[in-house]
């Protein structure tokens, strides 16, 4: 046994800080290969993607990083803008000289990947969207898929009420908390670690840069990927589908049983549909 646990090398990793005009924003690199870049949601930091950086570290360069203002990132006394997170990722990709690479955004994250792919195109590998349609306005999806949204609104907005009243993170959902409570009260630990911040002020923010028109994905010019949580109350689950049908480049794959952070509650599916979509 001692002989066996003497042979294994862990992945390497490092910490570091990008230093911003306005703050500085912590990173951590693991593993080696093809890098990925993740991208956490409004409940996450860095901490987020234990389950994903374990897994693809032996085989990828795995990047995280903690968005400007959420710790251990530096605070900011007005709370983050989320017009800075495509810039704050464009000089973290510089400063660690990524080239070729994957971005992968869960929720809030995939408003930085989106806005990233679409303006610097040709630096992107492949763009994945985890329960999020990022900066992309589903209001702008076609007239069926669009006549959705308000009844599938008005029962997201009871589906919340009712979890926060049970106790239950609406971003875990309330069949994580029954099936999965150690990994619901890890979920609302990482959260705390962001609690100086106006959670609502950020969703009124993220949700008023929904603007941009769902065919402009196809300007990212490489493979997109959704994943999509098929119980999912916070981000309406069908407008992935609406928008791979609109884009040449795009196609979604659905995990059953798992809300809005189907990465954190079903990790095993999670990771296997990206690594079909990462080929490594």
């Amino acid at each position: 046994m001692l002989e066996s646990l003497d042979m294994f090398v862990a992945p390497p990793r490092r910490s570091g800080l990008l230093k911003r005009p306005d703050c500085d924003i912590y990173y951590e690199v693991t593993g080696s290969g093809p890098a990925v870049v993740f991208m956490h949601g409004l409940g996450g930091n860095h901490l987020s993607w234990w389950q994903q950086v374990a897994h693809f570290a032996p085989h990828c360069t795995c990047v995280t990083f903690a968005h400007r203002g959420f710790a251990p990132s530096s605070p900011l006394a007005d709370g983050p803008d989320p017009a800075d997170y495509a810039d704050d990722l464009a000089a973290l990709v510089d400063l660690l000289e990524l080239d070729d690479f994957y971005l992968v955004g869960q929720s809030m994250g995939g408003w930085t990947g989106v806005e990233y792919a679409v303006r610097r195109t040709g630096r992107v590998r492949g763009l994945v969207l985890a329960n999020t349609t990022g900066s992309l306005d589903p209001h702008q999806l076609p007239a069926p898929e669009r006549a959705l949204l308000a009844p599938w609104q008005q029962q997201s907005d009871a589906a919340v009420r009712r979890a926060v009243a049970n106790g239950v993170h609406p971003a875990c959902g309330e069949r994580m908390a029954r099936e999965q409570p150690a990994l619901h009260l890890l979920y609302r630990h990482i959260d705390d670690l962001g609690a100086r911040i106006d959670k609502q002020a950020m969703l009124t923010s993220l949700f008023a840069a929904r603007t941009r028109d769902p065919l402009q994905l196809a300007d990212v010019a490489c493979p997109v990927l959704f994943i999509i949580g098929q119980e999912d109350i916070v981000i309406a689950p069908f407008a992935a589908d609406a928008i791979a049908a609109m884009v040449p480049n795009a196609r979604v794959a659905k995990v059953p049983e798992a809300g809005h952070s189907a990465y954190f509650e079903r990790a095993a599916q999670f990771n296997a549909h990206l690594q079909g979509f990462l080929s490594v």
